[in-house]
């Protein structure tokens, strides 16, 4: 039984790789490419303006679009090079943690059937806001932030044939890694399946994602969501769509907790280097996540009662 589970958890783990690679490596290899290119600079110059009316100078604009079309390395990699004070070198943090890696995450969402402008309304609207609030509320922090590592220099490459294969290399390594990841874990996650571990572990959360309005069978993707990401976790998520029967509004109530909190552990301590707090920003992204999926559970109730499906909520 074991070995067979093994087998087709490979399998499934395989098929994920292929699917999220074809997104993973031309985004990887494109954005690679772009980081020699006038382009990044351009939508750094255009969205300098914007950075103001939400606290920040100028100079921020760089981490949040690097961090946004690349991920939360390459924004705080570009904040250990700025002399930011500790208020916007902690609102880019509270930014990025909402909204980071857009173009990869954002596609491979695409794959578990959530909507496109429901992934970038939560992510970039909870950027926003957060910033504005911390920006009200906190009035100090204006001194200049003391990071926690010393700078590290970015190696320059130059040249169309270097520039090229290295982001062939990056793209290559992003789907690597990906199936270094996926496919153990969908082996992993098939034999707790099949030995019924996955039902007991369902039912110890479903008090919890009762709260939050999600059924039972959805456990896997937030768990896999909040222990490893979206990037990494959406085979998990594909699997449970196709799978475990889960529902259309439990997966999109899924994905708007997770892509307010998600990848908590990794997400969170690779802030450390920035010098700032770290628990108050796992709070922020907790709690944030718990009241939006439970408001957005709420509403949604409320609409399919009015349209007829009480019986749906009375199971």
């Amino acid at each position: 039984m074991i070995v067979e589970s093994i087998k087709k958890g490979l399998l499934a783990g395989l098929k994920t790789v292929w699917t999220l690679g074809k997104v993973i490596f031309p985004v990887t290899l494109l954005i690679s490419i772009l980081q020699y290119t006038p382009v990044l600079k351009w939508v750094i110059h255009l969205v300098a303006p914007l950075t103001n009316l939400i606290g920040l100078s100028g100079d921020a604009a760089i981490p949040l679009v690097l961090g946004n079309f690349l991920n939360l390395y390459a924004g705080i990699g570009a904040i250990l090079t700025l002399s930011l004070p500790v208020k916007e070198v902690f609102i880019i943090a509270v930014m990025l943690s909402f909204s980071h890696n857009l173009l990869i995450e954002s596609g491979v969402a695409l794959k578990t059937g959530v909507k496109l402008w429901v992934i970038l309304l939560v992510r970039l609207g909870l950027a926003v806001l957060s910033a504005v609030v911390i920006n009200l509320v906190w009035h100090g922090g204006s001194e200049i932030a003391q990071f926690g590592l010393a700078n590290q220099a970015s190696s320059h490459i130059s040249g169309t044939v270097p520039i090229l294969l290295n982001a062939l290399g990056k793209a290559a390594w992003g789907v690597g890694k990906l199936a270094l990841i996926v496919i153990p874990l969908m082996a992993v996650i098939q034999i707790m399946k099949d030995l019924k571990w996955l039902e007991l572990f369902s039912r110890g959360l479903a008090p919890f994602l009762k709260v939050l309005g999600i059924k039972q069978n959805a456990s896997m993707t937030l768990v896999a969501g909040l222990t490893i990401g979206l990037a990494y976790g959406a085979g998990v998520m594909i699997q449970a769509v196709q799978e475990d029967n889960v529902s259309k509004k439990d997966m999109t109530l899924a994905f708007v907790f997770l892509v307010a909190c998600h990848a908590v552990v990794e997400d969170t301590l690779i802030f450390l280097p920035l010098g700032i707090p770290v628990l108050p920003l796992f709070l922020i992204r907790l709690i944030t996540a718990v009241l939006l999926t439970m408001a957005l559970g709420q509403i949604w109730k409320r609409i399919d009662l009015q349209h007829g499906k009480e019986a749906v909520y009375e199971q």
